[in-house]
C-alpha cells in the first residue's frame, strides 16, 4: 500500500490500520445467515519519513482460517506522527472498499479517497493492490519492479493448499494450526524488490507429545512394579526394600494420572503461555511453543523458506531452582546414593544404564525369535531348501545378538547377587556362620561381608565403617562357587543355537523332507524353550539391579525422575516440532532424504538463558533434558487416511529409549527413498549453544561465574566436530574451525557463537530451535535479527533497508492511534511517554545483588574518607 498528496504537516511515519468486517449473506433453506466476526486489526509502518507520498513496508494478510468473501468489507484508517513523536498520533482519514472491487478492477489495483471522519473533505490518496505468494512470473519481473516504490500487496491466501504446499498444504494443516501472516517488501542491492512472508503458527504436539510420554511414564512405571514382584520370594531385608519401592511407583503414578487427566480436560489454545509455566499440572508441557517460517521470494529465482521453532526453555519451573537444576542435583545425588549404599547394593549409573539395555533387548528379541521360529517350521514345509536357509540365516542373527547380550558380566553377577538374595542362602549363610561365629575367612572381600550384612534376616546388625566408605559395585559381587553354573544359561543357548545352526546348513544331506522338519521341530521346541528361560531369568537379573538402584535412593530421588521426566516431555514436543516441519519442508528435497536415512539430522538448540540466579537452574535442567534426547529415534510411517487424526505424530517406547513415528499420506510416502518406506529408525543429534545476553549475564560476567556455559558450548562443539559425515564439506569444515576459535576465546556475550552455530546447522540441513526464560523478548529479538541477516547475506537485501526491515519485524498488534516499535531489546516493551525505566537499573541491580551492595558500600566509604581528607 501507499498514500499521495497528504496533507501538510504529517511527515513522519505512517500507520495504516486495517479493519475487516465480512458482511457475508449465504442462504440455505430460505434461511439468511449474517456472519460478523470480530475486526481484524493490522498495523503498517511507512518506510520513508518526513515525505506526503509514502510507502509502506508491510503488507496486509489474510489468515486461511479468516472468512473471507467477495462481499466482505475492508477498511482502511491512516494516522499520522504528532510532531514528530511516535508516542502519539492523529487521525488523517479513511476508506473503504469490498474483496470484489479490487478482484475485478484492472491490474487488481485500487486508488481510494482517504475522506476524513466527518467525510467533509479528501486528505490524499491511498493505493491497494493485490498478489498471491508465488504468482510472480518472468514476464511480470518489470512490472513488479517499476511500480513497487508506488504500492503494496493486499495477500490473500486460499483456505484450501495444495499437498506440496510447504505453507497451507493438508499435512502442515494437520500439525501445525492457528497461522498468523506477516507480509514485506525490501529493496536489494540492484534495485529489485523481494517479497518476505512471516508465519507463525502453533503446534498440535505442544500437548499430544506430553500426553503420551506421561502414559508410557504409566505404563513403564506399573510394568517396573510387576517386575519387582515377579522376583519371587526374598529375604525380609530386600523384601522390605522391594515394598519400599513399589510404594514410591505408586506415587508416581497417581501424580502422573492426576496429571493427564487434568490436560484430558484442556480445551483452547495450542501452547502453554508464559504465565502459566508455575502450573504444576502442565510442568510437562513446553511454553510457548511456536513454529516461524520465512518465505522469501525474489523476482526470477525459486522462493526460499527458513524454519526456526521458538520454545521456552525445557525446565521445571514449576519446582523452581532455588537449589539448581538437574545438572547439580544429580550429580549431589549420586554421592549421596553412594553414602547410603550400605543398605542396598550400588550400582554406578552406567551399570544400571546397561541394565536397561539389556532389558530392552531382551523385549525386543525375544519376540523376534519366537516369529522367526514359526516361520522357520513354516517354510521346512516346503520342498525348497533355498527360503529355509534364509530363514535360519535371519534366526541365527537375532540369536547371537540374543547371545552377546547376556553374555555381559553384569547380567552374570546380578544373577549371583539374585541367588544371594534369597531366604534360603541367607539361612545357609547364617547357619555356617553360627557353627563358626569366631573364625573369619580372610580372603573374604569387604564387597562379600558388606552383601552379608545386607542379607541379615532381622537387619540388626550395623555394617561397618570401611563398608560404607567402600560402596559395592557390580563387579565386586562374590562369586558363590555353588552358583557358578549359572552360566549354563547362555552356554546352554549357545550350544543349542550352533546346533540348530549345523543342522540347517546340512539340510541338503537329508534324503527325506520329513525327518528335516521332525528333526527342525525338535530343536525349534529346545531353542524357544531355552529363550524363554533365559530371558526369565535375565528380566529377574536385571530388576534386582534396578531395584538396588531404586533402594539407594532417597526421597529426592522421587522428586529427580519427575522432574527429568517433565523436563524430558518439553525438550521432546520441541524436537519433534522441529523434525515434522523439517521433513514437511523436505518432501521433494532428493538431497535432504538421502542425508536423512544415511547420516541423521542435527537439532540445534540456541539458548540465550543467563549465568546468574535461577536462570543457572534453567540452564541446568536444558543441558540434561538435551542431552537425553540422544535416546529418541525417529520414523515415518504411512498414514492410515488423510485425516488430520491419522496425520499426528506418536511416540512409543520406555525411558532408555523412545520412538516418534510421523505418519505421511499415501502418495508422499510412496515417494520417499525405500529406505525410508522400510521404516529405518532415523538418528537425530541434539546440540546446545549458549550465551547470555541479558544485563544479568553481564552480571554474571563481571562478578559471577561463567563456567557452566563455557562447559556447555565447549562439549557440544566437541559433539558437532566429531560428526565424520560432514568434515569433507569445505564450507562447513571452515565454519566449524571458526566455531571452535570463538568457543575457547574468552570474550563477553560472544553471539558469534550462536550465529556460527546456526550457520553450520542450516548448511547441515538440520533443525533450528531458539530458547529464552519463556520464548518471547530474548527469543524474537534473536529471530527477528537472524531473519534479517538471511535476508542480506543470502538475498542481497540494500543495506539502507536492514534497519527498516528489523523495525518491520519487530512492530506490534496496536491498538487504534497508537504507533509502536520494540524499545527495548531485552524488555521487549512498546514505547510510551514514561521514562524509559533502564536509566534507573543500577539501584535496582544493587539491591538484588549483595555483591554489588558490598562493593557500592566500600566504594562509597572511600570516597567519604577522600572528600573530608
Amino acid at each position: 500500500m501507499s498514500c499521495w498528496d497528504l496533507g501538510k504537516g504529517h511527515y513522519g511515519p505512517l500507520v495504516i490500520q486495517q479493519k475487516s468486517e465480512v458482511r457475508s449473506k449465504r442462504r440455505t433453506n430460505s434461511c439468511w445467515f449474517i456472519h460478523r466476526p470480530h475486526p481484524l486489526t493490522l498495523c503498517l509502518f511507512s518506510s520513508l519519513q518526513g515525505s506526503r507520498d509514502p510507502m509502506f513496508l508491510t503488507g496486509v494478510s489474510f489468515p486461511p482460517d479468516w472468512p473471507v468473501y467477495s462481499e466482505t468489507l475492508i477498511k482502511l484508517s491512516v494516522y499520522g506522527e504528532n510532531n514528530g513523536h511516535q508516542q502519539t498520533s492523529n487521525f488523517l482519514g479513511s476508506s473503504s472498499f469490498s474483496v470484489t472491487d479490487l478482484l475485478k478492477s484492472k491490474d487488481q489495483q485500487l486508488s481510494l479517497s482517504l475522506r476524513t471522519a466527518d467525510d467533509s473533505a479528501t486528505v490524499g490518496t491511498v493505493v491497494v493492490s493485490r498478489m498471491k505468494m508465488g504468482e510472480i512470473e518472468d514476464g511480470e519481473v518489470d512490472h513488479f519492479t517499476t511500480d513497487m516504490h508506488q504500492k503494496c500487496t493486499l495477500v490473500y491466501e486460499s483456505s484450501h493448499g495444495s499437498v506440496n504446499d510447504k505453507d497451507n498444504g493438508p499435512i502442515m494443516n494437520a500439525v501445525f494450526k492457528n497461522a498468523v501472516c506477516k507480509v514485506y517488501r525490501f529493496q536489494t542491492v540492484d534495485s529489485k524488490w523481494m517479497l518476505v512472508r512471516e508465519q507463525m503458527a502453533e503446534c498440535t504436539l505442544s500437548f499430544s507429545i506430553p500426553k503420551q510420554l506421561i502414559a508410557l511414564y504409566i505404563q513403564e512405571d506399573t510394568c517396573r512394579i510387576q517386575e519387582l514382584k515377579d522376583l519371587g520370594e526374598l529375604s525380609p531385608h530386600w523384601d522390605n526394600l522391594r515394598k519400599d519401592v513399589i510404594s514410591r511407583y505408586d506415587q508416581i503414578i497417581k501424580e502422573y494420572q492426576d496429571t493427564l487427566a487434568e490436560l484430558e480436560k484442556l480445551t483452547g489454545p495450542l501452547f502453554k503461555p508464559s504465565c502459566s509455566k508455575g502450573q504444576k499440572y502442565l510442568e510437562f508441557i513446553p511454553i510457548n511453543l511456536h513454529t516461524q517460517r520465512m518465505r522469501v521470494m525474489c523476482p526470477r529465482k525459486t522462493d526460499s523458506f527458513y524454519d526456526v521453532v521458538t520454545v521456552g526453555a525445557p525446565a521445571a519451573h514449576s519446582q523452581g531452582f532455588k537449589n539448581g537444576g538437574l545438572q547439580k542435583l544429580l550429580s549431589k545425588y549420586e554421592s549421596e546414593k553412594k553414602s547410603t549404599a550400605y543398605q542396598c547394593i550400588y550400582y554406578p549409573p552406567e551399570q544400571t544404564a546397561k541394565a536397561r539395555e539389556i532389558l530392552c533387548v531382551v523385549s525386543q528379541l525375544q519376540p523376534h525369535i519366537s516369529a522367526l521360529a514359526d516361520q522357520l517350521l513354516q517354510t521346512a514345509q516346503q520342498s525348497s531348501s533355498q527360503p529355509l536357509r534364509d530363514v535360519l540365516k535371519s534366526l541365527e542373527e537375532k540369536t547371537e545378538q540374543f547371545v552377546h547380550a547376556l553374555k555381559d558380566e553384569l547380567v552374570k553377577s546380578a544373577l549371583l547377587a539374585l541367588h544371594a538374595a534369597r531366604p534360603g542362602y541367607v539361612s545357609k549363610c547364617q547357619s555356617s556362620a553360627q557353627s563358626s561365629p569366631a573364625r573369619a575367612d580372610p580372603h573374604l572381600s569387604t564387597a562379600e561381608k558388606q552383601h552379608s550384612v545386607c542379607n541379615n534376616v532381622d537387619g540388626s546388625q550395623t555394617p561397618r565403617r570401611e563398608s560404607r566408605e567402600s560402596p559395592v559395585h557390580s563387579d565386586s559381587i562374590p562369586h558363590h562357587k555353588e552358583y557358578d553354573e549359572e552360566e549354563w544359561a547362555s552356554a546352554s543357548l549357545h550350544g543349542n543355537h550352533a546346533s540348530l545352526g549345523v543342522g540347517m546348513h546340512n539340510i541338503g544331506f537329508f534324503p527325506d523332507i520329513r525327518y528335516v522338519s521332525i528333526f527342525q521341530l525338535i530343536l525349534v521346541e529346545i531353542l524357544l524353550k531355552c529363550v524363554a528361560e533365559v530371558a526369565e531369568r535375565a528380566r529377574r537379573s536385571v530388576s534386582f539391579v534396578l531395584l538396588q538402584e531404586a533402594a539407594c535412593s532417597t526421597a529426592q530421588g522421587l522428586q529427580l525422575q519427575q522432574r527429568r521426566d517433565a523436563v524430558f516431555s518439553q525438550a521432546l514436543a520441541a524436537l519433534a516440532c522441529g523434525f515434522a516441519m523439517r521433513l514437511y519442508a523436505g518432501l521433494e528435497d532428493k538431497g535432504f532424504l538421502r542425508q536423512l536415512h544415511a547420516v541423521g539430522l542435527v537439532a540445534q538448540f540456541e539458548s540465550l538463558l543467563s549465568t546468574y540466579s535461577e536462570e543457572i537452574g534453567m540452564l541446568e535442567d536444558m543441558e540434561v533434558g538435551i542431552s537425553d534426547l540422544h535416546r529418541v529415534t525417529f520414523r515415518i510411517t504411512e498414514a492410515a487416511s488423510e485425516e488430520a487424526v491419522s496425520l499426528q505424530p506418536t511416540v512409543s517406547g520406555r525411558r532408555d529409549h523412545y520412538t516418534v513415528e510421523v505418519p505421511l499420506p499415501h502418495h508422499a510416502f510412496q515417494a520417499l527413498p525405500e529406505e525410508l518406506r522400510e521404516g529405518k529408525p532415523l538418528r537425530v543429534l541434539p546440540v546446545l549453544f549458549n550465551v547470555g545476553i541479558n544485563e544479568q549475564q553481564t552480571i554474571a560476567e563481571r562478578f559471577g561465574d561463567i563456567s557452566l556455559q563455557e562447559r556447555i558450548n565447549q562439549k557440544n562443539f566437541e559433539i558437532l566436530e566429531g560428526l565424520p559425515c560432514f568434515q569433507t564439506q569445505t564450507d562447513i569444515k571452515e565454519l566449524l574451525d571458526t566455531l571452535g576459535q570463538n568457543v575457547v576465546t574468552k570474550k563477553r556475550k560472544n553471539v558469534e557463537i550462536l550465529w556460527l552455530a546456526g550457520m553450520i546447522c542450516r548448511r547441515m540441513n538440520g533443525i533450528r530451535l531458539t530458547s529464552c526464560k519463556s520464548a518471547k523478548d530474548r527469543t524474537s529479538m534473536s529471530v527477528t535479527l537472524e531473519q534479517c541477516s538471511l535476508l542480506r547475506d543470502e538475498h542481497q537485501l540494500n543495506k539502507d533497508y536492514f534497519v527498516r526491515a528489523l523495525d518491520c519485524m519487530r512492530s506490534g498488534l496496536l491498538a487504534q492511534g497508537e504507533v509502536a516499535q520494540w524499545d527495548d531489546p531485552e524488555a521487549g516493551s512498546v514505547a510510551t511517554n514514561k521514562p524509559a525505566s533502564r536509566h534507573f537499573y543500577p539501584i535496582a541491580l544493587l539491591l538484588v545483588s549483595s555483591h554489588l551492595l558490598v562493593v557500592w558500600l566500600i566504594l562509597s566509604l572511600v570516597f567519604l574518607l577522600a572528600k573530608y581528607q
